[in-house]
């Protein structure tokens, strides 16, 4: 497996253990009979924390297509696994700000991170252009 393809599973986990964690640190009071119950998530953390889960579930899709589908059409690995470790850091930090109530950065990082995954969609479109 390439870095890359790590790194889709490490973005798959970062957005699993983000709602993980909240809810097992406020296992007392989350019922996993009705996991989403909205009571539970009137906490401002913990609707943050599901906001930042929500929001990984959302970009996940498209990063794993842009990476398979780089490599597929063989532009360069190296870049794409640069690119792929990059993305995986920025959502960290993504998580980080939504979690701290960060808006305007959080906004940045969502952006940043969006923009690394049309840049990895579009390399094989754009590899004969690179000096690599």
């Amino acid at each position: 497996m390439t870095i890359a393809e790590w790194c889709v599973f490490g973005t798959l986990v970062l957005s699993l253990l983000t709602i993980t964690t909240v809810r097992w640190i406020a296992f007392r009071q989350f019922d996993n009979s009705k996991p989403r119950d909205p009571a539970f998530y009137a906490d401002p953390i913990r609707a943050r924390a599901l906001g930042a889960h929500q929001n990984g579930m959302e970009a996940f899709p498209f990063f794993a297509v842009a990476v398979l589908l780089a490599e597929f059409h063989t532009a360069p690995q190296r870049l794409i696994d640069e690119l792929a470790v990059l993305f995986l850091i920025v959502r960290l930090a993504y998580v980080f700000t939504y979690l701290g109530n960060r808006p305007t950065l959080r906004t940045i990082l969502w952006t940043v991170a969006f923009a690394i995954s049309v840049a990895i969609f579009f390399m094989p479109l754009i590899s004969g252009y690179l000096a690599i």
